[in-house]
């Protein structure tokens, strides 16, 4: 293990930091000193000094320097932050406990936000611990053409009238599907770093508008990020042709897709999803995937998921007591009670069981573990009592209340599947974390170029952590409980974790957008 190389046992010892009031006039800013290096884009793996001036990593060196400020890291793991493309809880809070959990960026894709515009002024106005940034909202946009109701900002909640249509089950007409590309288009131009496309929440939207706006991604050369239409084993209307409409849009329009939770979405079917993508993939279609540790979703219990004839079998015989809200099973009573009185309710769905079934453990892993694969968390925000918690609360209450994944996803990968049941190496598993997010994104921002990586020139977003004892707290029953073993997390230059601390009076999260928006 890592402990065990011959130049970190030279430099044995707890990682430690020091200040220095007099340094020399050509110390960096900050210098990590004796870390065990990790560049998944180069291979480099070595016992390294770093050396960081302003928001850029400046030098990678086995010479010694110094820094204003230093970080004593012999026996740690240096490596590049850890980037989420799939982050719904973009929000202070947020992103101090994902922050704990190594995520130096992360970005709201799969689901997206509309107007794009005011989702970027807030966050700035506000400020954030790590970096942002958001696709534009596909079926917000639709909603709002759809039903007439203009949001005035992307917190805004919605509401159609009396009168209007069920916007997720109308397709709609050529001239509103224009619109709707239009307003989508707007999004774009605001920095949208792609278009976010619920396609599960909105099943009855037509086929031709999906593919229009596949059409439109790949001329303005921007991703898509969809959650299949379909969450079913049985057919018609399966998880299968939920992924075979997504691989037939991407390989006849020449969009780059990027599949949302591949895990959950496939339920017990990625046996045979995974080699129909990865055969895609073999004859040049631009697919991606994502995935997160858990065997449970989360979402709201009004969603058009969990409607229709034959719901419950085609998720796979699931019962209402396989959700859960705040930990605690529904019963068939309550379950019918919130999804008519209170639809909006998040609730956690269980389709697998993997720490108490090596069947469903192993279905989790060919997700997990798809070669080329991202991993995601697909966490949101935090609640209590039913309410929002404030942005500037810390530490986290211990009875907040989300899905474990947005506490613990990053550190349960590493711990899970790397140290305990090494399923794959180090610089493996941080390629899935930092590499292969940013080279997702990269194409169509250009930003993306300079993250996730441990090179000179590179972003300055970095984690050291301790693989020995890295792991995720969070569990079902008290999500609230953030990582452990991430000494430093350091974020555009500006150490956000320091000394495993979080230091709330820093925000040093940059937006990540689309370059022709500020052209």
């Amino acid at each position: 293990m890592l402990k065990t190389l011959s130049l970190c046992l030279a430099l044995a010892g707890t990682a430690t930091a020091s200040a220095q009031t007099d340094a020399p006039e050509d110390a960096y800013d900050l210098a990590i000193l004796g870390g065990r290096v990790i560049d998944p884009e180069t291979g480099l793996d070595a016992v390294l000094n770093v050396g960081i001036r302003d928001d850029e990593i400046v030098e990678i060196t086995e010479e010694a320097i110094r820094g204003e400020r230093t970080i004593e890291a012999a026996g740690y793991v240096v490596a590049p932050g850890f980037i989420d493309l799939h982050a719904h809880g973009q929000s202070v809070l947020a992103g101090r406990v994902q922050a704990l959990d190594g995520v130096t960026t992360a970005l709201e894709l799969e689901s997206g936000v509309y107007p794009v515009a005011s989702f970027y002024e807030s966050a700035a106005a506000e400020g954030r611990p790590i970096n942002y940034g958001a696709s534009v909202n596909w079926s917000r946009a639709r909603y709002a053409e759809l039903t007439g109701q203009e949001p005035a900002s992307y917190t805004d909640p919605v509401e159609p009238g009396p009168n209007a249509p069920d916007w997720r089950y109308t397709p709609a007409s050529p001239a509103q599907t224009q619109q709707v590309l239009a307003r989508v288009g707007t999004g774009l131009d605001e920095g949208g770093l792609g278009v976010g496309m619920l396609l599960g929440y909105v099943p009855g939207s037509g086929r031709g508008e999906y593919y229009a706006l596949h059409e439109m991604a790949a001329a303005r050369d921007v991703p898509t990020f969809t959650h299949a239409r379909y969450l079913s084993n049985i057919e018609p209307d399966s998880s299968l042709e939920g992924f075979q409409e997504m691989i037939a849009v991407s390989a006849s329009t020449g969009a780059d897709m990027h599949i949302s939770h591949l895990n959950s979405i496939s339920l017990r079917d990625i046996g045979e999803i995974r080699p129909m993508i990865e055969a895609a993939q073999a004859n040049g279609v631009n697919i991606t995937v994502e995935a997160y540790p858990y065997g449970a979703g989360s979402t709201a219990i009004g969603t058009a998921l969990f409607e229709g004839e034959n719901w419950q079998a085609r998720l796979g015989d699931i019962e209402k007591s396989d959700f859960t809200l705040d930990g605690v099973p529904l019963t068939d009573a309550e379950f019918d009670r919130l999804q008519a009185e209170a639809p909006a309710t998040d609730i956690v769905v269980h389709f697998l069981d993997p720490d108490h079934n090596a069947e469903d453990g192993a279905l989790l892993a060919q997700s997990i573990l798809y070669p080329g694969g991202a991993i995601a968390s697909d966490g949101g925000s935090w609640s209590l009592d039913g309410g929002e918690i404030a942005s500037d609360v810390w530490p986290l209450p211990a009875a907040a209340e989300s899905h474990p994944r947005s506490a613990g996803t990053f550190s349960k990968f590493l711990r899970v599947y790397v140290r305990e049941r090494q399923s794959l190496s180090l610089s493996e598993a941080l390629a899935k974390v930092s590499l292969i997010p940013a080279q997702i994104l990269e194409d169509a921002v250009p930003q993306m170029r300079r993250k996730g990586r441990l090179q000179e020139g590179a972003d300055a977003d970095i984690v050291i952590f301790d693989m020995e004892t890295v792991s995720d707290r969070a569990t079902y029953e008290e999500p609230a409980q953030p990582s452990v073993g991430f000494e430093y997390v350091i974020v555009a230059g500006t150490p956000l974790v320091w000394q495993g601390e979080l230091d709330t009076s820093v925000m040093p999260g940059r937006a990540v957008r689309r370059t022709d928006a500020n052209d």
